[in-house]
């Protein structure tokens, strides 16, 4: 009988991974899984937190967007004349805390109408309280105006006038408005309560620009 070759017991043996091998990668792929778990529980918590800050904010920024499409759209009524530092304005007056004026509000449907329009605050709420404007008198009775709420949650509304409202008078910021020129920059200063987290910026407008 002739005997078999060397290399014969290769082709006999069964290949394959010992149990220590085996332990090693279920560890090494139980690691991966948890630290890919604490990842991605990580960016959803950073994601959500976003979301509700972007949330938070996005009042904000749409009131900023509104008064100032709104006070950059001031324009003197077709009947003024012109004084001391702009064009006239009778039907526009301001104090500390409200301030009435005359500009185009948008319908929301691509369009925009004359309205008078009060800015002021009313129970702890930034809101325009608005009429459609009108040229002339008429004999039916004026319409109620209607209130839009801008932000919520505030404690105090500063507004602030520069400009000069008659020819005797030095410009500068003022806290009243009376005079018939239109301001040349409108400050508008929101103080949020207590615990709000978000914070208003000045609004500052140059009106007609």
């Amino acid at each position: 009988m002739r005997p078999l070759p060397a290399n014969s017991r290769v082709f006999g043996r069964q290949t394959g991974f010992t149990l220590l091998e085996m332990i090693v990668v279920v560890a090494v792929l139980g690691l991966l899984t948890i630290g890919l778990t604490q990842g991605v529980r990580a960016g959803l918590t950073l994601w959500d937190a976003q979301s509700r800050r972007t949330g938070e904010t996005a009042e904000l920024d749409a009131a900023a967007r509104v008064l100032r499409t709104l006070l950059s759209g001031i324009t003197p009524s077709p009947a003024a004349g012109f004084g001391a530092g702009g064009a006239s304005s009778p039907e526009m007056k301001g104090t500390a805390d409200s301030f009435s004026f005359v500009s185009d509000l948008p319908t929301g449907l691509g369009t925009t109408r004359r309205a008078d329009i009060t800015l002021a605050l009313s129970q702890g709420r930034l809101v325009l309280r608005w009429t459609p404007h009108r040229h002339e008198l008429s004999i039916s009775p004026a319409p109620e105006p209607t209130e839009t709420e801008l932000v919520r949650s505030v404690d105090r509304l500063e507004l602030s006038y520069w400009g000069s409202p008659s020819p005797d008078q030095a410009a500068g910021w003022r806290t009243q408005w009376d005079g018939l020129a239109i301001p040349e920059l409108i400050r508008v200063r929101l103080m949020l309560g207590a615990d709000d987290r978000r914070r208003f910026p000045d609004l500052i407008v140059a009106p007609q620009s």
